[in-house]
């Protein structure tokens, strides 16, 4: 028997393909199947142009069955089987498509689904195999032939005895060493695994016999053990059923299986569109966030499908990281692939399917912002900092998406509220959205920078996650009201003027305790906020007190700094305190310079520069 060469850059390529196309071994048996597939597709094209074919659909089935005593796996198919020239033209020549010459032949139109267009799927089987040998009788033909390879050594081609039409593939598992073990390609439980995984909802049912095991009649404790033919895929996804045939206990049963979380989810989104680009998705919107999310393991992503094919079981091209907490499954027949199957040959219509789902996203979460107020706070208490995240990221380029959906605590309403219910609730006069920053609602309630802003009426949003003010920052206005920190400058509410002689004594003092402070303080001046309280530290320019914290919590070399200004309430009895020690005692100005200093440090949550000198500052006032 002679054996036959391989093309001479059709054996380049398989060598090539062997050890470079596929990166993943297992879907050497998605491919089998889906050329499986294809074979019982052509049967039933074929039935619907030829009377003297019947296609009856139970009649067509996929078959996996290992047998480890001989280290083989056999996928058969009952599909329309390959005549000697067509294993030759297939088979005898890398990259030459049967499933994509049918289509030509046959004139079948653009979107009927066949799923292997580039023939070369049938040569992954090589990553595991020692031999493949196919066995394939054609649909009207009375003999059945043999094609068998060791790989680009060559092939043979010769009569073989088959009962029946289709084709069987007899892959020789290769033996396991230190690096691969290719004994799972023949352990009952993890080809049941990567049929669901891979192949769940190819349209035909996947059957393997099955162990099952049970009490003997009349026994307690002895079990048999005997084998059933079982199906093992879906064949028919969810996300392909009409929305009502379904139920939410439907979907919820779709997550657990799919493993997307222990949680339930608290919003799911069934989407079908047909256009430009078709595609069927179901969206999850999980309850709780997930351990490792804010981890370098957490990988976001949705699974993607072609023809019901997984093809990437994490496609992070689909959702902006943002969403990056959204599990589901896209299936489009409309995808380009390479002939791995592995990732997209090109984007465009990848580009089309995610911006859609994220405009989709946006829509659910305003609705469910808008309807059920409670779940939205539920979802905004996991997954708000990452929309913040989001508005803050690649200098604010999807801040238009995300502001209607960013919530903050209301210093009034005493909860989350929008940046949409401030504006509505803000007073005429009000020029700005005034927010407040620090560790906790409890703290900024206790700012002594908050007295004026509140004692004008106006609501402040508390800011706790370190994002939130940088997140403003991007935004800058929202509907044209800019946002103002309450440590800012200029607050933009007008105060009472100070006494001309009154301003003099101020002048004079707020110059001294300034050099005195040297480079801790940009400035000291005299508080227009302050009413109660007898100092406070305020900021200039564009980084504040607590950005500054969060920069310098950073693993960083880097020092940031804030200018910060010394403000003194002029009101306050401390004020009087500090004019008579300017005119009687500067050693008990520079003491209490300090002590007034180290004192608006700590109300800011800074870190003293000198603990043991501050101590020693009180014990020396004590006295």
């Amino acid at each position: 028997m002679a054996k036959k060469q391989f093309k001479a850059e059709s054996k380049r390529l398989l060598d090539l393909m062997i050890n470079s196309i596929y990166t993943n071994k297992e879907i050497f048996l998605r491919e089998l199947i889906s050329n499986a597939s294809d074979a019982i597709d052509k049967v039933y094209y074929r039935a619907l142009t030829d009377e003297n074919i019947s296609f009856n659909k139970e009649s067509y089935y996929i078959k996996v069955k290992p047998d480890k005593a001989n280290r083989t796996l056999t996928i058969s198919d009952t599909g329309i089987g390959m005549t000697k020239e067509e294993l030759e033209d297939n088979l005898g020549v890398i990259a030459r498509s049967g499933s994509l010459s049918f289509k030509k032949e046959n004139e079948m139109a653009e979107d009927y689904d066949i799923i292997g267009q580039f023939g070369v799927g049938f040569y992954s089987a090589f990553m595991v195999a020692d031999q493949v040998t196919v066995i394939s009788k054609a649909l009207g033909s009375d003999q059945a032939y043999k094609w068998e390879s060791k790989g680009p050594d060559g092939y043979t081609i010769v009569p073989a005895e088959k009962d029946s039409i289709g084709t069987d593939i007899i892959v020789k598992i290769k033996a396991s060493g230190e690096e691969e073990n290719f004994d799972q390609y023949l352990d009952e439980y993890r080809l049941r695994f990567l049929i669901k995984k891979y192949s769940d909802f190819i349209r035909y049912p996947i059957k393997m016999d099955t162990t099952v095991s049970r009490l003997k009649e009349g026994s307690e404790d002895e079990y048999e053990h005997y084998t059933e033919e079982k199906t093992i895929n879906s064949m028919v996804p969810i996300w392909r059923k009409n929305k009502n045939e379904l139920s939410p206990e439907d979907y919820e049963n779709f997550y657990m299986e799919k493993r997307f979380g222990f949680d339930k989810p608290l919003k799911y989104v069934h989407v079908s569109v047909a256009g430009a680009v078709s595609y069927n998705a179901i969206l999850f919107i999980p309850e709780k966030i997930p351990y490792n999310y804010y981890t370098r393991e957490y990988e976001k992503g949705l699974e993607l499908y072609s023809n019901g094919v997984l093809i990437m079981n994490k496609c992070a091209d689909l959702l902006p990281d943002y969403f990056g907490f959204v599990k589901g499954t896209v299936d489009s027949e409309d995808l380009s692939l390479n002939i791995s199957r592995e990732m997209l040959q090109h984007d465009r219509q990848l580009k089309i399917i995610a911006k859609n789902i994220k405009n989709k996203i946006k829509s659910e979460l305003l609705a469910m912002l808008n309807n059920e107020r409670e779940k939205y706070e539920k979802f905004y208490q996991s997954f708000g900092r990452q929309l913040k995240f989001g508005v803050y990221d690649n200098f604010g380029v999807d801040k238009g998406i995300l502001q209607d959906l960013l919530m903050f605590y209301s210093s009034t309403e005493k909860k989350l509220v929008t940046l949409d219910e401030y504006i509505a609730r803000m007073p005429e006069e009000q020029k700005f959205i005034y927010y407040a920053s620090g560790e906790s609602n409890e703290r900024i309630a206790k700012m002594p920078q908050t007295e004026l802003v509140a004692e004008k009426g106006y609501e402040i949003l508390y800011l706790t996650d370190d994002v939130d003010e940088f997140a403003l920052n991007i935004l800058m206005n929202y509907k044209d009201k800019e946002f103002k920190s309450v440590s800012s400058g200029d607050l933009g509410i007008d105060t009472e003027e100070t006494e001309p002689a009154k301003e003099k004594k101020e002048e004079e003092l707020f110059t001294y305790m300034k050099e005195k402070l040297a480079d801790k303080v940009k400035d000291v001046r005299a508080s227009k906020r302050l009413k109660t309280h007898p100092v406070c530290l305020s900021n200039e320019g564009a980084i504040s007190i607590e950005m500054e914290k969060v920069l310098n919590a950073m693993p960083t070399d880097q020092t940031i700094k804030a200018d910060k200004v010394l403000e003194i309430n002029t009101r306050h009895e401390v004020f009087n305190a500090l004019i008579d020690a300017l005119e009687n005692n500067k050693e008990k100005l520079d003491l209490y310079t300090s002590l007034l200093y180290n004192q608006a440090l700590l109300i800011e949550g800074l870190p003293l520069e000198d603990p043991v000198e501050f101590s020693n500052h009180i014990c020396e006032l004590m006295k």
